[in-house]
């Protein structure tokens, strides 16, 4: 076979085609994900919910709430394949290709596996997948922040990348994880059909623990950082949790107070950025040399400072 008449180890040339792989592989996996979710959810029987009804813990989640962060996700992955096909800044495509990758692409298929395992309650096997899912995505989260952040000047990477990362990120290490690893740990309660389960008081501090930690975590993210899809994604996961009744009593207070404090918190950060921080002064343009100084406090070469500018004691030789 002859060989391609391009090079394919110049850098430019394997950004390309890195671009036309994930176009291809990030919609198929994403494909993938939502249908086999929505058969284990709709279309098998017991179904993904009923599993969570004949296995209830301290921190299980209304269905119903954690299905509609669910579609939320995937409508974000759903714009995220349409910006693949249609980005042309060069940032946006090294932002694509480097700070996301195949990591998205290798937790849509995971998510996948995980819900047939849940489905056949292979509790184990859905643990270890959520771990891996949970290791995947925060790898993928902490590349975007540390090389690749967010920026008012691309609006759309910012909604359709970090966004739908982060929401993803959120669900599997504020609930699903610890969700999994709870059932397969048999810290579960007694369902009864219809009404609650018996002896929902059992086990409290593991599930207080989970709640506590996470939403610890969170508060810190969204106090630093400002993070407002943190703030509304931990948020919801707590409404899904005391929604869901009965609770033993730590793990029900947890969750109303992080449902309190995550938006407090965010309100107030804008607040005290708003009103308390410091701002420098810019000097009037042509004022630089005037005070010997940049606006960055930088002395400029060959020019005097006010001091020497300034008045001067006049001595005797003077008026000589």
């Amino acid at each position: 076979m002859d060989a391609l008449p391009i090079d394919t180890t110049h850098p430019a040339v394997r950004d390309y085609l890195s671009l036309i792989r994930l176009q291809v592989l990030t919609p198929l996996s994403l494909l993938i994900n939502i249908a086999t979710v929505v058969v284990c959810a709709v279309v098998v029987t017991p179904s993904i919910g009923e599993i969570s009804k004949q296995f209830p813990t301290s921190i299980s989640p209304k269905p119903i709430i954690i299905a509609i962060y669910v579609a939320a996700i995937y409508a974000g992955q759903l714009g995220y394949c349409v910006l693949i096909v249609l980005a042309r800044k060069a940032e946006t495509k090294r932002t694509i290709t480097k700070g996301v990758g195949l990591s998205l692409v290798i937790a849509n298929w995971v998510m996948a596996l995980w819900a047939v395992a849940w489905v056949f309650q292979w509790f184990l096997l859905s643990t270890i997948l959520q771990g891996i899912l949970l290791l995947t995505l925060l790898y993928s989260n902490i590349v975007l922040l540390i090389y690749h952040q967010p920026t008012s000047a691309r609006p759309f990477d910012t909604m359709l990348i970090h966004a739908p990362l982060r929401l993803f990120l959120v669900l599997q290490f504020g609930l699903m994880f610890a969700l999994s690893l709870f059932i397969n740990l048999g810290l579960t309660y007694t369902p009864t059909t219809p009404g609650p389960p018996r002896d929902y008081a059992e086990h409290p501090w593991p599930g207080f623990g989970v709640v506590l930690g996470t939403n610890l975590v969170g508060l810190a993210v969204v106090i630093i950082r400002r993070d407002i899809v943190w703030c509304v994604s931990a948020t919801w996961i707590c409404i899904s949790i005391w929604v869901l009744r009965p609770k033993p009593g730590p793990v029900y207070i947890a969750a109303i107070l992080f449902t309190v404090l995550h938006p407090l918190a965010l309100i107030g950060t804008y607040i005290y950025s708003r009103f308390y921080t410091r701002r420098t002064i810019a000097l009037p343009p042509g004022d630089e040399a005037l005070y010997g100084r940049t606006e960055s406090g930088r002395a400029i070469a060959g020019s005097q400072s006010v001091s020497d500018n300034g008045p001067r004691e006049v001595d005797e030789d003077t008026w000589g």
